[in-house]
């Protein structure tokens, strides 16, 4: 069986779209090494796999457990075999911090783009906190300017949510829709298709470049900056955690480790020699 066949099989399963994508896309990576069916690779090839993409590749625990995690399903539901690679997953998640851009900085990226639509997006993604994924999905019909709501549908986990509408974003959108008018998806693509995410990824990668910001800054990070900006006014952990669409409020405790209002107003001890 095919990697369609998994596909196929994620799809009746009701896996994320996003989920299916990664997966079958890991699995078609690791044929592509092997170069031979699946069924044939063996499970120590396996680890010798995965082993040189930790020490070589230099891989990160994320993308670690997904290719295991990938691997473990394809093997069960298509080839209806259980493998014993689970001991290849990191027994330990990375602590590292995300990056997050100062309120300053966010305003310098969209102050440089000067296509209303590529602005219209990037302020979108950050004023509301959205994946890139619920961005390029979000529909004309998802902006609601009576209620000032803006609905997320089918997000990760399938589920919905609603978050505040910006009043300025809400002039940003009348002024981008004037001009482009969409018909179906908010942002549109060729032949009225959803933007592409890799779209968005390039627009905001040059306007970071642009203005000479050196962080490790994707659309994501504008997630990452919303929650901590939250934070730093005093916006409680757990309406954060409901804005941002996370099942388990420890997700959202990362962002206590980044900034609170209290460690802003610590003064280094090197201000007082």
């Amino acid at each position: 069986m095919s990697v369609i066949d998994f596909v196929k099989i994620l799809e009746v399963k009701r896996y994320s779209p996003n989920t299916i994508k990664t997966y079958s896309s890991l699995v078609s990576l690791v044929k592509g090494h092997f170069k031979k069916p699946l069924n044939k690779v063996s499970e120590q090839e396996l680890y010798e796999y995965i082993y040189n993409l930790i020490h070589h590749k230099k891989i990160s625990f994320s993308y670690q457990k997904q290719i295991v995690m990938s691997l473990k399903l394809y093997y069960k539901e298509v080839l209806n075999r259980t493998i014993n690679i689970q001991y290849l997953t990191p027994s330990r998640r990375e602590k590292k911090l995300p990056a997050v851009l100062s309120k300053n900085e966010v305003k310098k990226v969209i102050d440089s783009l000067l296509n209303i639509k590529h602005k219209c997006v990037i302020s979108l993604i950050y004023s509301a906190g959205l994946r890139i994924s619920e961005a390029v999905n979000l529909e004309i019909k998802d902006i609601d300017s009576e209620r000032m709501i803006i609905t997320v549908r089918g997000a990760k986990g399938y589920k919905d949510r609603n978050l505040p509408l910006s009043e300025n974003i809400l002039l940003l959108l009348r002024e981008y829709y004037k001009k482009f008018a969409p018909k179906k998806y908010l942002f549109e693509g060729q032949k009225g298709a959803e933007y592409s995410a890799t779209s968005i990824r390039q627009i905001f990668k040059r306007a970071v470049k642009k203005i000479g910001i050196k962080k490790n800054a994707t659309p994501h990070t504008l997630r990452h900056s919303y929650a901590t900006h939250l934070l730093e006014v005093g916006v409680d952990v757990r309406i954060i955690q409901k804005l941002l669409g996370h099942h388990s409020l420890n997700t959202t405790m990362i962002y206590t480790h980044i900034s609170t209002p209290t460690l802003l107003n610590i003064k280094s001890p090197f201000d007082f020699l």
